[in-house]
């Protein structure tokens, strides 16, 4: 501005200059001369910079906010020290976002003002809105922001800053479908033996107390310390809790060899029931603290790492009461900026029974598996396991058992924090014949009464041979069989002329599209734990279409698609989706959110398909021939299955059974069950045996005969449980002579 009007009163001079020289010189004739122009300089709109200041502050870009500081401003304050201080305020604020509305400007030569009307949207405190003035100065040919804290937040100004004052909830319980607590904060003890203070004569009442409180058998707690008797070593037992403890504490206070410490935690119940889909709490991992500032947490709580934890975090959290303070540099408070009532933590109640979860982990014991238990009319998951298992009371480092066992547990090679049942991913094997009996029965090329003959190996395909599973085991063929009865001897051979079959007539996405139809391949929509989707790949040869016929190739499935389909057969064709959340309670006891079943769809196969799938599954369990006929067939309860083994070309075959009852009580809905045994061998050895047990433990309340490999109930022949190698069956199958026997059923 100041170079505009030089360039004026110059102008102006020059023809005043002009005009005395024309007077002095008389009239006469000259040239027309140019009219005098005035160069103007316009000063940039303060609106850009206002703008740009507000938009950098919304993307909380600090850098980019401080490089549009005047100088007087940066030298008042570091690029350090402003970020912190914005930082600080995000955090102590819980805020989450800010919007800015530029609402008008005010210029001037060399000051001007932009006036903004902000809203802070906090996860505490809601949203609350400020007008605020920015006032700028020329510099450098630019517009700079004279910066000051109270362009923060108006009550700031003058360098004060935000105390965040919370009052933190107790979290909420997690309960089984009875309301029997699987997860809660309490008082817990964690237990422990210091082997040579055991005293004599007492070590039956020890053991037999411990194995009360923990859960675990006696075999397992006395094979824990047996090669350490005369020494004071530490060896860990497991948790209870203050409620049980209390309860026998004269007794174990009488009892030598014993250690015994309190401490307030998250408690799991039965040192982890359903660990896997229940999940745990950890500290706030330092990387996240700020993250979870942001959303009301001091960043010194626990929070759901995992399962039912992880994804009802905010139920179960609940928000605390929380004061905002404003204080100056003494850090005495100035002002109450706001407040927050305290939004009380929930009560989850899981679809889990408890006491089945607990014998469904116990009969996994020493295998790594899975078995998942479902109501066929609802999709409630009554039990998940997975094993091998994990005590998830010992990621709380008060535990004075988590350095002795937490690093053993997680580093053993196990996998124990995988769920098996929703993450674990496995060829189907001979459950898979279901499916290609319906793909068979809907292709119109084939009824339950078509025969083939069952010889000892399939040799449509020129130079192969694959074997049935009657072979290694020394049996006879069985001979010609319908396409019922097929199912029901789980012939190989059968089962590879379909899969060849259907791939030449019908085409190569034949079967593989009626397997997504069945929920395979993609997610089963259970919403509380991480699930894989597992895979159907269409076969591009002959080859890999026989292979398809007995569930083998590159087909991948997990426990709870092959429940929830099974589900569906015993319905009559309805996929519920699985859910694990009965409700959800608040503080007042008020149910705010109650299970309420979801279809998903039906089955793309007709009634007629169904029913003779259903009278196939019977036989299975029921028949002569029926593959789990010695480990069912006495069994009360009508049940309908059907066994598989699974090729795994790192080892032996994977073990299956999935089947459903069909008893029709009100009080204890039919239910569908999965189990897998990695490495198992035949489904029908081992995995059916596990399918018993969990049906023993829903109708009858308990176990009712041992398995082959038990002593008694829950102690293998080699006593120990979780120190127990895994008890070995035999491989049942079929396959190319010339390459690892594959499975059958």
């Amino acid at each position: 501005m100041k170079k505009a009007l030089s360039m004026f009163k110059k102008g102006m001079f020059i023809a005043l200059i002009l005009a005395m020289f024309l007077v002095s010189c008389g009239p006469q004739p000259v040239a027309d001369l140019p009219t005098p122009q005035a160069e103007v300089t316009t000063v940039p709109d303060v609106e850009t910079n206002a703008q740009a200041f507000l938009t950098a502050w919304q993307a909380q870009d600090y850098a980019a906010m401080y490089a549009m500081l005047s100088k007087d401003s940066k030298q008042a304050i570091s690029q350090a020290d402003f970020t912190a201080y914005y930082q600080d305020t995000v955090s102590n604020a819980t805020l989450q976002s800010i919007t800015a509305q530029l609402l008008s400007t005010s210029l001037s030569p060399n000051q001007s003002t932009a006036a903004c009307h902000v809203t802070y949207n906090t996860s505490l405190f809601g949203s609350f809105e400020r007008d605020i003035t920015l006032p700028f100065v020329w510099q450098d040919e630019t517009w700079k922001l004279n910066w000051d804290s109270g362009l923060i937040i108006p009550e700031l100004s003058g360098g004060s800053r935000l105390s965040l004052e919370v009052l933190n909830n107790t979290r909420g319980s997690i309960l089984d479908r009875k309301g029997s607590p699987i997860a809660e904060q309490t008082t817990a003890w964690s237990l422990a033996i210091i082997p040579n203070q055991i005293e004599e004569g007492k070590e039956g009442q020890l053991l037999n107390l411990l194995s009360k409180l923990t859960g675990r058998t006696v075999e397992s707690i006395q094979a824990s310390y047996d090669d350490l008797r005369l020494t004071d070593w530490y060896v860990a037992v497991g948790e209870a809790s203050d409620a049980d403890v209390q309860a026998n504490w004269d007794t174990l206070v009488s009892l030598g060899g014993l250690q015994l410490s309190s401490y307030k935690t998250r408690y799991y119940s039965n040192g982890g029931v359903a660990p896997q889909a229940i999940g745990y709490v950890l500290a706030i991992p330092t990387d996240q603290v700020e993250a979870y500032k942001k959303k009301g947490y001091l960043g010194t709580e626990s929070v759901g790492m995992a399962g039912l934890e992880k994804y009802a975090e905010e139920s179960l959290a609940g928000k605390p009461a929380a004061n905002l303070y404003v204080v100056d540099a003494n850090n005495q408070v100035v002002s109450k900026l706001n407040q927050a009532d305290s939004k009380l933590a929930q009560n989850i109640t899981t679809t889990i029974d408890k006491e089945l979860q607990i014998q469904a982990q116990n009969a996994l014991l020493g295998f790594k598996g899975a078995a998942v238990v479902m109501e066929v009319d609802t999709g409630r998951i009554l039990a998940m396991a997975s094993s091998p298992s994990l005590d998830t009371n010992l990621f709380d480092p008060n535990n004075t058992n988590s350095s002795a066992l937490l690093n053993d547990q997680l580093n053993d090679g196990n996998q124990r924090l995988l769920n098996r049942v929703t993450q674990g991913t496995y060829p189907p094997g001979s459950v898979f014949k279901i499916i290609v009996m319906a793909a068979a029965l809907e292709s119109d090329l084939y009824k339950t009464d078509t025969t083939y003959y069952c010889g000892s190996y399939f040799e449509e395909l020129e130079g192969e041979k694959f074997k049935d599973w009657t072979v290694d085991k020394g049996y006879e063929p069985s001979g010609t069989l319908t396409l019922s009865q097929g199912l029901v001897r789980s012939c190989n051979p059968w089962f590879y002329h379909l899969g060849l079959d259907l791939f030449r007539q019908k085409g190569a996405k034949y079967i593989s599209d009626l397997a997504r139809g069945f929920g395979l391949g993609s997610a089963t929509g259970i919403e509380q734990v991480d699930e894989e989707t597992g895979q159907v790949v269409d076969p591009a040869t002959d080859g890999d279409a026989v292979q398809q016929g007995i569930g083998q190739g590159d087909m991948l499935v997990t426990p709870l698609q092959i429940v929830r389909f099974t589900a569906a057969i015993a319905n009559g064709g309805t996929l519920y989706r699985p859910q694990l959340i009965e409700k959800v309670t608040n503080s007042g006891g008020v149910d705010i959110f109650v299970l309420t079943p979801e279809s998903q769809g039906t089955l793309p196969v007709a009634a007629t398909t169904l029913e003779a799938i259903q009278t196939a599954m019977r036989g299975v369990v029921s028949s002569r021939n029926g593959t789990a006929r010695e480990a069912l067939g006495d069994f009360s309860i009508p049940v309908f299955g059907k066994t598989g083994t699974a090729e795994n070309p790192m080892g032996n075959s994977h073990a299956w059974f999935t089947g459903y009852t069909d008893e029709n009580r009100e009080d204890l809905p039919d239910i569908a069950v999965t189990v897998i045994v990695e490495n198992g061998g035949e489904g029908s050895e081992v995995a059916a045996p596990i399918f018993r047990r969990i049906l023993e433990t829903y109708y009858f309340g308990a176990p009712k005969k041992l398995f082959p490999w038990e002593v008694k109930f829950n102690v293998t022949k080699t006593p120990t449980l979780q120190f127990t190698q895994t008890p070995t069956a035999g491989a049942e199958g079929g396959g190319r002579q010339s390459t690892p026997t594959p499975p059958a059923g």
